[in-house]
C-alpha cells in the first residue's frame, strides 16, 4: 500500500508508529515552580549528540491539552532526568502515563521511591537502574495538524550519569541484566532478547 500521510490511510489504525521501532522509552521526571513531581513515559526519546552527550524527548500536543506538563516544567525550571524503563518496572512505567491532573505526583500513583538528583532540582527514580541528570539546551516546535495542539521536541544536555553497578560486567552495560524496556506501534512493547556484535567497517574495505 501507499498513502500521503495528510490524506489518511484507509486502516482501522494509524500505522506509522509501527514502523520505526522498536523505541527506546525515556522515563522523564520533572518538578514544577512548587516542586510538584511529575514523572512520565515518552515513546518519542532519544540520544542525538555523543560530545558533549544530548537526549531529545518529544511531547506532542493533543486536543484540549497541547502543553504536557512535562513541557511545561522543563519550560519553568530548566531541567529534567531520564530514568530507565526496564522490563521489570513496565507495569509502574505504563501508570505514569496516566493523564492525571499537574498537582498529582506520578512517582507516588505509581508507588517508586524518590531520590536526590546530584545535580538537578528533579528526583530520580530509585527503582531505575540508570539515570541521565539533563538541564535543557533547545525546544524545537514543529507543525501539528491541530491548530489547537502543538508538537515539540525537547533537547537537554547531559550533565551528570548514574548507573546501578549491577547492571555492569567486565566494565560494560550489559543488556541482559538492563533489559530495558521498548515501545513497539499500538500499545505493544518489547525487550531486548537477542544481541550481535559487530565492528563498523573501515576503508578501504578488507576480503
Amino acid at each position: 500500500m501507499f498513502y500521503e500521510p495528510e490524506k489518511g490511510h484507509g486502516l482501522p489504525h494509524d500505522p506509522i508508529n509501527a514502523l520505526v521501532i522498536p523505541r527506546p522509552v525515556g522515563w522523564i521526571s520533572t518538578v514544577d515552580v512548587d516542586g510538584v513531581v511529575n514523572l512520565a513515559p515518552f515513546a518519542l526519546f532519544n540520544i542525538v549528540a555523543y560530545e558533549p552527550p544530548h537526549v531529545m524527548f518529544a511531547p506532542t500536543g493533543n486536543r484540549g491539552a497541547p502543553f504536557k506538563d512535562s513541557f511545561n516544567n522543563v519550560a519553568a525550571t530548566g531541567e529534567f532526568v531520564v530514568n530507565m524503563a526496564t522490563w521489570a518496572l513496565k507495569d509502574k512505567v505504563w501508570l505514569t502515563s496516566t493523564p492525571a491532573p499537574p498537582h498529582v505526583d506520578e512517582m507516588e500513583l505509581a508507588g517508586l521511591t524518590p531520590v536526590p538528583s546530584r545535580l538537578v532540582r528533579p528526583p530520580r527514580v530509585k527503582e531505575s537502574p540508570v539515570h541521565l541528570e539533563c538541564r535543557h539546551v533547545q525546544t524545537v516546535r514543529l507543525p501539528h495538524t491541530d491548530p489547537g495542539s502543538a508538537n515539540h521536541i525537547v533537547i537537554g544536555k547531559v550533565v551528570g550519569v548514574h548507573i546501578d553497578d549491577v547492571v555492569l560486567k567486565n566494565g560494560m552495560v550489559d543488556y541482559a541484566l538492563l533489559t530495558p524496556m521498548a515501545r513497539l506501534g499500538y500499545t505493544d512493547y518489547t525487550r531486548i532478547t537477542e544481541v550481535f556484535t559487530k565492528p563498523f567497517p573501515k576503508w578501504p574495505p578488507t576480503a
